[in-house]
């Protein structure tokens, strides 16, 4: 039997503003078990953000029922929360959200600061092997501004597994990135995936980004209009190992940096 990671029944959110009554979304329901790798896309206004912060725990619908792991997140208090998204959801925003004068260790280290059974030990040994395992392990003492885009992204991808959540949460995370780097991450997601079992909720407007998915929901005005497997998925890697060579870049090699192929020579200056 399928284990469910998100069980969502007729979720609606309404928001009022002034006199006005706003349905961002209107009855949503779907599942994601463990080891989906799902999209989820929308244009602005169809209710793509607040499914989001409804996914992540940073609200909390107007009615329905969303189990997160087993758990009913509609009947805990704040604190109870914070600690469930600190436990069960490895974030990872379009923006990055690294601390900018703070070490790439530092900056994965960051949400095991909140588990004081974790001695500092261990917590910079989880830390090193999450940037390890995103191919940064020759960059853990490099700031943000000594890492190019994807390998900031690499590590807030690092700063989400740390704490071996059961689910990965996207926020537009190639959405600062250019395409060569968008599929570095994409490829990156993708071996986690299928090679590691991680179980990953990926936020786009983009439906070349979407491809790279096992299933895409599609919302419209706060309601699902289509869900449907990918049949014909395509592999990032595949796609990035197609691109044109660019002066920017060189050459993968094997190993440490081999997705993406982002190298230490390739550091910005």
């Amino acid at each position: 039997m399928s284990n469910k990671i998100l069980e969502l029944r007729e979720i609606k959110r309404e928001f009022r503003m002034g006199a006005e009554v706003v349905r961002a979304l209107k009855g949503v329901s779907f599942d994601v078990v463990s080891g989906e790798f799902l999209t989820i896309m929308g244009s602005s206004g169809s209710g793509k953000t607040t499914l989001l912060n409804t996914l992540g725990c940073l609200d909390k619908p107007s009615s329905g029922t969303y189990l997160l792991d087993g758990v009913d997140v509609g009947t805990l208090g704040r604190n109870e929360l914070a600690r469930l998204r600190n436990l069960k959801i490895g974030f990872v925003f379009q923006s990055y959200n690294l601390l900018p004068r703070t070490s790439a260790l530092e900056n994965v280290e960051l949400p095991l600061l909140y588990n004081k059974a974790i001695s500092a030990k261990d917590r910079r040994d989880r830390a090193t092997r999450a940037l390890q395992a995103v191919n940064l392990g020759d960059r853990l003492d490099h700031t943000p501004n000594q890492l190019s885009g994807g390998q900031q992204q690499r590590v807030a991808i690092a700063r989400a597994l740390v704490n071996e959540p059961v689910m990965i949460l996207a926020d537009e995370a190639t959405g600062n990135l250019d395409s060569r780097s968008s599929y570095s991450i994409m490829a990156l997601l993708q071996d986690l995936n299928q090679n590691q079992g991680k179980t990953i909720v990926f936020v786009t407007h983009e439906p070349d980004i979407a491809s790279f998915s096992s299933r895409t929901i599609t919302l419209r005005d706060g309601k699902v209009m289509k869900d449907s497997p990918n049949e014909n998925r395509r592999s990032a890697k595949e796609v990035l190992a197609a691109l044109p060579p660019s002066d920017d870049y060189l050459p993968a090699v094997e190993g440490a940096g081999a997705v993406g192929g982002e190298t230490k020579g390739n550091e910005p200056k």
